[in-house]
């Protein structure tokens, strides 16, 4: 099993989750995080952390899409480590549906 970040993260990115993190499995693009699946312990602390409820189990039914999406980015976006401030539109973007199709930036974050 591992954690995996879903799309309620897209345009929301808030990142409390990378500072409870014991293996620093996160990945960050321009506007979400993604957690390295073969780095990560399942721990699942990062889980109750995201305001968002991004964090999933990969036991979950139907993240497939998400399963790929962390793994394949993961190898190619910056690890990050320390919180940083969430965009200032945060709030407004949690919840809202259809973020992957409409808002996915496939381009790399800044990282630690």
């Amino acid at each position: 099993m591992t954690y995996v970040v879903t799309e309620n993260c897209i345009k929301c990115k808030y990142m409390d989750c990378v500072e409870v993190c014991p293996v620093d499995c996160f990945y960050e693009g321009e506007n979400m995080l993604v957690i390295h699946p073969d780095e990560c312990i399942d721990c699942g602390v990062c889980e109750p952390e995201c305001p968002a409820e991004a964090i999933k189990p990969d036991t979950e039914s139907s993240l497939e899409t998400w399963l790929k999406l962390n793994a394949d980015y993961a190898k190619s976006w910056p690890n990050i480590t320390q919180k940083k401030d969430a965009p200032a539109d945060a709030k407004e973007w949690d919840g809202v549906s259809g973020k992957l199709e409409a808002h996915f930036s496939p381009n790399a974050g800044k990282g630690d």
